[in-house]
């Protein structure tokens, strides 16, 4: 029997979402880890923090969904969460600078480079422009 592509969407949100909730109440399950909070309390030590771990194991996605899993646990302030995704944005750059060394046999050249420094640079201005306004933006998204 063939599933259609519309049952393997409903399918995959499903176990995304039943994969969420087992996340956040792990982390709730934690506890409040008190060398933790001073931090997740500073939105510019999350936002570095999210760059070093996005650039460890190469995906945002993971990022973004720890993320969120610490946000509906409660351990992440939200305007720590809105740092952490922009850093979590740069640190994906890094994957097409690896991919450029790969390509490139050594330092990135030509295209590949362009493409690079496009990347990180749109990224790191939209990061750059968007950290002054963090406590602006979490109290916009807390009304949702």
């Amino acid at each position: 029997m063939r599933t259609g592509p519309v049952l393997q969407i409903i399918i995959g949100l499903i176990v995304f979402y039943v994969g969420l909730k087992m996340f956040s109440s792990g982390m709730k399950s934690i506890g409040r880890i008190e060398w933790l909070e001073t931090f997740v309390a500073n939105p510019v030590l999350v936002f570095f923090g999210a760059i070093m771990c996005t650039l460890a194991w190469q995906s945002s996605s993971i990022s973004t969904s720890a993320i969120v899993g610490l946000v509906a646990s409660g351990m992440l302030p939200l305007p720590s969460a809105v740092a952490a995704v922009l850093g979590a944005n740069i640190g994906t750059t890094g994957t097409i600078w690896i991919a450029g060394v790969f390509a490139s046999d050594g330092i990135p050249t030509g295209s590949v480079r362009h493409i690079a420094m496009i990347h990180s640079g749109v990224n790191m201005f939209m990061a750059l422009t968007l950290m002054p306004f963090i406590h602006h933006i979490s109290r916009f998204v807390g009304r949702f």
